[in-house]
């Protein structure tokens, strides 16, 4: 009967241990409850940390251009309460059984994405972020969480598969680390794909938070860069950065002389302008790489024309990268002590709201980060 009693008393203790495991994560954080921009604090819950998942406390998260877009529904209807950040770093304090990847007390860094199928093309070729089921940070369903809706990086916390996590160094500036998960990556990746290298003419359109990270990483290369932007206020950061020339766009002389310039363009430009100007001033068989993405009802188009009649130059968009590219691209950026030029801000409805209207103004050089330790 004792042995009874005993496996009784076991099954309610294992009963008790899946219950407590399977509780949900409170969270909380800044969100926008309608397209206004007006941040308020914001309680919620995330999923149960799963046998392959790690929970993160959040030290740094930064302000992406796309934040604005999303929170301001320019990229289509989004969901509200919305808690925005894809540009997260903070400190592992919990982790599922089968992970190995992590250990309680590493840095660790979230991007774009916190999951997918690992099952399709994309997965498999390292290439997450295409994948039909890919998982976006916040704003989105998660198919594999009973469709709830993720909430993102201006948080306490949050709860991420590890293998959607990168291992930050111990040594890493991390003020500055967060704005890599997406800046970072998105401009490394297609300066890799076209193999930028010493010697390369290259053009970075648009000087802004992607904008000056495509310059180090192409100076860093040995690349001759020419930087160009709308304003006179970034030249002499650009070429303290290391370009060789800054072209004022608004400035018709000092765009004379560009066609057939550069071996690579990338544009950073996240609002209205002639994408064919840049194509023109591609070289044959050179690269017109885009990553910036402006507001849907206020897109930039290249004509069929422009691809008959500059025929031998490669267009192609490019969309962050994979989780094993952007883990070599922190380690890179770690390496050659390549950051982003920043501004700490606390974590404030009011603080948020008013960088919001500075990062459209484009105000701000060049990220802001939020310190997540000052969330009340």
């Amino acid at each position: 009967m004792k042995y009874l009693f005993l496996s009784i008393a076991l099954s309610i203790l294992s009963v008790f241990q899946v219950n407590a495991q399977e509780k949900r994560i409170p969270a909380k954080g800044l969100a926008v409850f309608s397209n206004d921009w007006q941040f308020k604090p914001y309680e919620f819950t995330r999923h149960a940390l799963g046998d392959d998942d790690i929970l993160i406390e959040t030290m740094y998260a930064s302000i992406c251009h796309s934040d604005l877009h999303h929170s301001h529904q320019d990229w289509g209807n989004e969901i509200y309460p919305m808690v925005p950040g894809h540009e997260i770093v903070g400190k592992v304090t919990r982790v599922g059984k089968n992970v190995t990847k992590f250990k309680v007390g590493d840095y660790a860094g979230v991007g774009c994405m916190v999951n997918s199928c690992g099952e399709c093309d994309y997965c498999k070729a390292g290439l997450e972020q295409y994948c039909k089921k890919v998982v976006m940070t916040y704003h989105a369903h998660d198919p594999f969480h009973n469709n709830e809706i993720t909430q993102g990086g201006y948080s306490n916390n949050i709860v991420v598969k590890d293998r959607f996590a990168v291992k930050v160094p111990q040594n890493a500036d991390m003020k500055k680390v967060a704005p890599l998960l997406c800046a970072g990556i998105t401009t490394y990746s297609p300066l890799m794909q076209s193999d930028v290298k010493k010697g390369d003419n290259v053009a970075i359109a648009g000087f802004g938070g992607l904008g000056h990270m495509a310059v180090q990483y192409a100076v860093k290369l040995g690349a001759k860069v020419t930087v160009f932007d709308i304003t006179e206020d970034k030249r002499a950061d650009a070429l303290r950065m290391g370009a060789v020339k800054y072209v004022n766009v608004n400035n018709k002389e000092e765009l004379k002389g560009m066609d057939d310039s550069f071996d690579f363009v990338l544009s950073t430009i996240p609002a209205m302008y002639d994408p064919s100007m840049y194509l023109r001033m591609t070289k044959y068989n050179g690269n017109f790489a885009i990553v910036g993405l402006p507001a849907f009802n206020n897109q930039p188009t290249l004509k069929v024309m422009d691809f008959v009649f500059l025929a031998g130059r490669n267009v192609y968009g490019s969309q962050i990268g994979g989780m094993k590219e952007t883990q070599e691209m922190l380690d890179y950026s770690v390496a050659h002590n390549i950051y982003p030029e920043v501004e700490i801000i606390k974590a404030d409805g009011d603080a948020v709201t008013e960088a919001y209207k500075n990062v459209l103004a484009g105000k701000v050089k060049f990220r802001y980060v939020i310190d997540m330790s000052t969330l009340k």
